[in-house]
């Protein structure tokens, strides 16, 4: 039986992780085989660990640069102009929050001539989340402007079709009655909150009663591929010793944010997904020089709380529990998709159009997410030994 032939170019776990939504819509679908390669990428170290837990088949990159595909996946720019299929590029995160400030690259990542022609070649097609990318499209490389499409957020519409499995999602993290969960988000780079986890980390361990709190890292995969995962455990060792659970890059950490009472965040994709659960937030790190001022990250360091590094860390997240509006961040929320709840439907009318192939004959369910492990996989309760 001859299958058509499908790509997903993997250059790092981020970009992995989205793909994986993408590709999910292809399921049980006979008539397609779906393979992946991994081009060479600076925070690549943990695609060939990923892809292994996938059980996925693998084509070497320089194989796959010389084979003919029916269609391609990406969620960054890096080599995919040699790959010859109909190309799709996707961004790999909420919206296109970051820019790059001086040197020959400037301008808002994700949204830059060479992120959307890489080496000169435009793809089949350009997935953005909401209308309103479509200006900043025409502005910086209206060339890509026909090939665009308002296609949605996967990631916004699996947390909001869990919403409802909170509960369950705090039970399985083993959560006690009454217990509260402190989340701390970081992006990566230099004005991430996790280049301030130095002052940040001690507060966590020393000023929040382990009767009343249970604390979760999430740090952003390109750290751990940055620094190597071994430095990173290195770094946080204190903190995995006092029961914080460090959750690895590979996890999936939606229902983690889910089941959170308070965020603490920064300008990156997770802290901005935060918004559609309800958990009132304090930022961390908010660099207006690392900000897409058009974008909702911007709009969120206008109105969130800045954690301060002189009040009690209790009583900050005290006062935004009860200085939180959840209807205020209604226009932060909404500026991450035009398309809530339609991205599998838009998405998989795109592939199968690319491919010239009939959908399945089935609506493309959002499928609520699984429940996490519990926070002790990640670190023992405070008092017990480290495993």
């Amino acid at each position: 039986m001859g299958r058509k032939k499908v790509l997903a170019v993997i250059h790092t776990v981020t970009y992995g992780k989205r793909l994986l939504d993408v590709l999910s819509l292809l399921e049980a679908d006979f008539r397609l085989q779906v393979v992946f390669t991994a081009p060479p990428h600076d925070f690549g170290d943990g695609v060939p660990a990923f892809l292994a837990r996938l059980g996925s088949a693998v084509l070497p990159w320089d194989q796959a640069i010389r084979m003919t595909f029916d269609l391609a996946l990406a969620a960054g720019p890096r080599g995919v102009q040699y790959i010859d299929a109909p190309l799709i590029t996707l961004p790999h995160g909420a919206n296109y929050l970051k820019r790059v400030t001086g040197g020959p690259h400037a301008g808002v990542a994700g949204l830059r001539r060479q992120d959307l022609l890489p080496g000169g070649r435009l793809p089949a097609a350009v997935g953005v989340p909401h209308q309103a990318d479509l200006r900043e499209l025409a502005g910086n490389c209206p060339e890509a402007l026909p090939l665009a499409h308002v296609i949605g957020d996967p990631v916004h519409d699996r947390i909001t079709a869990s919403l409802p499995l909170r509960p369950a999602y705090r039970r399985a993290l083993g959560l006690s009655e009454g217990q509260k969960l402190v989340v701390a988000v970081s992006t990566w780079g230099a004005h991430s909150a996790f280049g301030r986890f130095d002052a940040l980390l001690p507060r966590l361990i020393g000023e929040l009663p382990a009767a009343r709190f249970r604390t979760a890292l999430l740090v952003h995969p390109n750290v751990w591929a940055g620094h190597g995962a071994y430095q990173v455990r290195s770094w946080l060792a204190r903190c995995a010793q006092q029961g914080i659970g460090i959750v690895p890059p590979e996890a999936d950490w939606r229902s983690i944010l889910i089941a959170a009472d308070w965020i603490i965040g920064d300008h990156g994709s997770v802290t901005l997904y935060g918004t559609l659960t309800g958990a009132p937030m304090l930022l961390a790190a908010s660099p207006e020089q690392e900000i897409n001022p058009t974008s909702p990250a911007a709009a969120l360091a206008a109105h969130a709380p800045a954690l301060s590094p002189t009040h009690p860390l209790a009583d900050q997240l005290d006062y935004a529990a009860r200085e939180y509006r959840h209807e205020e961040y209604a226009p932060i929320r909404s500026r991450i998709t035009s398309e809530p709840g339609r991205f599998n439907r838009n998405m998989r009318r795109l592939m199968y159009g690319l491919l010239g192939m009939g959908q399945p004959a089935h609506e493309p369910v959002t499928v609520p997410l699984p429940e996490p492990p519990p926070l002790t996989v990640w670190a023992p309760v405070r008092g017990e030994a480290s495993a």
